[in-house]
């Protein structure tokens, strides 16, 4: 159990570090402490903390800073979220209402926001809708075989891919396919027609198409790609320069992690609270060696009956957690505000 005067200290040693990259000494926080003493009786309060495992001492200097344990118990004893000042809600508002067509692209522009923001790198993950349904499929012919997929949901979201069709399909007899989808699975929830397609949908097919699986294929991609989810990163050289030590294949491991959706989905998922922002520190991000030296905010916003998505910030370990967490709850219900705007436009349209 710290004192109140340890805590005092500990809270100074984390906001001069973080603010300075310095180790922090005895005179400094004489100086900043709200109760007037003596550099030896701070050195003393010191020698506890370090005892305790909340400080650290480098090798040159007499300095402190703080170690992953102090930082895990600042985070959650001793910090106040600073109010995002005038000028970061004016950005936040302001970029967020440019006129977007899509949903995606206003998640997408939010992770840029977000990093320029905190100058770390940023994640968005768009609002989860496990009850969105289908609302139309259709196929655009483009000339030899090729063809553009066309799925609507009801939450406005378009999905479209280009494939190229066997040439043992009939045009007309997979027009009619697609007429007999929207007939049988327009208005269903997206999971349900998922299912459907292991089940009664391909023997429907065959009624018309003798060979249904190039169909199947076509429907069954662009499907899995509208339900998956929408994650976006944003500031990803913001990254370089963070780590206290710059291992070139720790980097390369960390940028690679960058490039794999589903294990990032993974990681900021499982760390999302149901509401409210986590900080997860160090090793409590990921056992791997290559967020040693990371943190990682993560905030859920909620849009209501359209589903709740995940912003997310990393960065470094010394990173000015009081101002970045205000950032991000400033962020995260200016962004629920604005989808949800998106969809009461969407459906009352």
């Amino acid at each position: 159990m710290l004192t109140q005067r340890q805590k005092d200290i500990l809270q100074q040693i984390v906001r001069q570090y973080t603010a300075t990259g310095q180790p922090v000494g005895s005179k400094v926080l004489a100086t900043r402490l709200p109760q007037k003493v003596s550099s030896a009786t701070v050195r003393n309060e010191m020698a506890v903390l370090e005892k305790a495992g909340l400080i650290t001492k480098e090798h040159s200097s007499s300095g402190r800073l703080p170690s992953k344990k102090g930082y895990r118990y600042y985070v959650d004893h001793l910090l106040n979220p600073d109010a995002v000042t005038d000028n970061d809600l004016l950005v936040i508002q302001h970029s967020l209402g440019i006129g977007f067509h899509k949903i995606d692209e206003l998640i997408s522009h939010s992770a840029d926001i977000l990093s320029q923001l905190t100058s770390y790198t940023a994640f968005t993950l768009k609002p989860e809708q496990k009850e969105v349904r289908l609302s139309g499929f259709r196929l655009v012919p483009l000339g030899n075989q090729k063809v553009i997929a066309i799925l609507v949901t009801d939450s406005g979201d378009i999905e479209s891919q280009s494939f190229t069709l066997p040439r043992s399909i009939n045009p007309e007899a997979l027009e009619m396919v697609v007429r007999m989808i929207n007939d049988q699975l327009t208005g269903q929830p997206l999971t349900d027609v998922i299912s459907r397609l292991k089940t009664d949908i391909p023997a429907k097919i065959t009624q018309y198409l003798q060979s249904p699986d190039g169909f199947l294929d076509v429907f069954d991609n662009v499907l899995q790609s509208a339900v998956r989810e929408r994650f976006f990163v944003g500031g990803r050289m913001n990254l370089l320069g963070y780590s206290e030590r710059q291992d070139p294949s720790a980097m390369k491991a960390l940028y690679g992690l960058l490039d794999q959706n589903d294990r990032l989905s993974h990681l900021i998922d499982a760390d999302s609270p149901e509401q409210g922002i986590s900080v997860k520190i160090g090793n409590e991000i990921s056992k791997s060696k290559v967020m040693e030296d990371y943190s990682l905010i993560t905030a859920t916003y909620d849009v209501s009956q359209y589903g709740r998505g995940i912003i997310a910030v990393l960065g470094p370990t010394r990173m000015p957690y009081s101002r970045t967490i205000g950032i991000i709850d400033a962020f995260r219900r200016e962004l629920a505000k604005r989808l949800l705007n998106y969809y009461h436009r969407y459906y009352d349209e």
